[in-house]
């Protein structure tokens, strides 16, 4: 029996969504939440989840919390440093509209402009099973092969700098949403 190339793209994404190694970038109080997923009452092991040091050996980069513009630089560079393939989940109301926030000069209130989002957990702050929740899904997204924020990423990478270059100089006003034709 003879592979084709789509046929070791299944294989590598099975594999891959069982492996989910993750690094968190804790701004806030997304923090609180972390530990109990990780303790044995949740055990987010048994889904093959596991926190790492670095973002070199990390698969999913977990954004807690608000985000101001000086804090969106360390993401950014996070971001970057992983490799291929990477999603991102972002954590409660702070990454989704700025949460209780949302009306200061500095902070930044939709961090898909800025990086792809691969799954956004909704809530201030979302529950353990919520985060388990997310990394379910994340794992059937990979499986279908539909999470390929990484690929946008790489595909509108001229306007994703544009929108971070625009958040750096404290121009949030001048920032677009990312414009993706239909081709994948």
């Amino acid at each position: 029996m003879t592979l084709n190339h789509d046929d070791w793209g299944k294989v590598a994404r099975m594999m891959s969504k069982r492996s989910l190694w993750m690094v968190h970038f804790c701004t806030g109080c997304g923090a609180m939440e972390m530990p109990p997923v990780m303790t044995s009452r949740y055990d987010m092991e048994r889904f093959g989840m596991h926190a790492m040091a670095t973002p070199r050996q990390a698969d999913v980069f977990l954004v807690t919390g608000y985000l101001a513009v000086k804090t969106l630089k360390r993401v950014v560079q996070v971001y970057e440093q992983m490799r291929d393939p990477k999603y991102v989940i972002g954590f409660g109301s702070c990454t989704i509209n700025g949460g209780m926030y949302w009306d200061s000069y500095n902070t930044i209130k939709d961090l898909s402009k800025y990086i792809p989002v691969d799954v956004y957990i909704a809530g201030c702050m979302p529950r353990p099973e919520a985060i388990i929740d997310s990394f379910l899904k994340l794992m059937d997204m990979i499986d279908k092969g539909e999470a390929i924020g990484w690929k946008k990423y790489h595909k509108y990478y001229d306007q994703y700098k544009r929108n971070q270059r625009m958040a750096y100089s404290y121009r949030l006003d001048e920032v677009e949403d990312i414009k993706e034709d239909d081709a994948k």
